[in-house]
């Protein structure tokens, strides 16, 4: 297939509407084609300033709290024969509320899934994809010290099947984190890991795997960070990866 016919599928392969099949062979295809993996790059970072923008005037929960203790004074100037109407006035308001707010928080969620995702699409179609290049974890983990305002320790791999490839410094909502590269077999996989937050806490949790586009993603804390996989690797090879980094030392 040409290069054209490919990029014809870039959209869908962003939004994860390619079959399997097809998603895999442009995987492959990126990997070996430098302007077209240029080309799906600007397509993820246009989606993601496409995204934000959206959110912009998204509103806040201070404004929320505003409107309800607005609604709570309103009702104490009200006369008793009103109270039946107000009262299921005001339970339509909460649940309207409260659907905003169950709405506004699965849409978080989508967002920093989604931004995450595209970080490892970048990944994988950069020409540089790490800053520091080694296999070796005691050279890699020092290369962070005094980049981010954290430390980390990174599982040993040896008799495993995975293999470290680097890692660079990498921002989630302008907060600075580490993403280390792995490979398993054909596969590669992003480990970001960042501060923990109220904000990540609400939008990632700590489910297990889950799919997005044509990737796996988890997320776990430990010691007050937050990690997450991102790749195509099978469910097992990502179990595999959490187990090992909850056993480093």
């Amino acid at each position: 297939m040409t290069c054209d016919a490919w990029r014809q599928k870039t959209d869908a392969y962003l939004d994860g509407e390619l079959p399997e099949a097809e998603v895999r062979d442009l995987d492959a295809h990126l990997h070996d084609c430098p302007d077209c993996a240029s080309q799906a790059l600007l397509h993820s970072q246009l989606k993601r300033s496409i995204r934000f923008a959206g959110n912009t005037f998204a509103p806040s929960p201070e404004f929320r709290q505003q409107i309800e203790s607005s609604i709570r004074k309103k009702s104490t100037r009200r006369q008793w024969g009103w109270m039946p109407q107000f009262g299921l006035a005001l339970a339509t308001m909460l649940l309207l509320i409260v659907g905003s707010m169950l709405w506004l928080r699965h849409r978080e969620s989508n967002q920093v899934v989604g931004e995450l995702t595209d970080l490892h699409i970048a990944t994988l179609a950069s020409a540089n994809p790490v800053d520091v290049i080694s296999t070796d974890r005691h050279t890699v983990k020092p290369w962070f010290q005094g980049k981010v305002p954290f430390t980390f320790n990174l599982p040993e791999l040896q008799g495993s099947s995975f293999e470290l490839i680097g890692g660079r410094m990498t921002y989630l909502d302008q907060n600075p984190g580490a993403e280390l590269l792995f490979r398993v077999r054909k596969h590669l996989l992003s480990v970001f890991i960042f501060k923990d937050s109220t904000e990540l806490d609400r939008a990632l949790g700590t489910s297990g795997v889950t799919r997005r586009l044509s990737f796996n993603l988890a997320s776990w804390t430990d010691e007050g960070l937050r990690y997450v996989v991102v790749t195509d690797a099978s469910r097992s090879d990502v179990d595999d990866l959490r187990a090992r980094f909850a056993e480093a030392h």
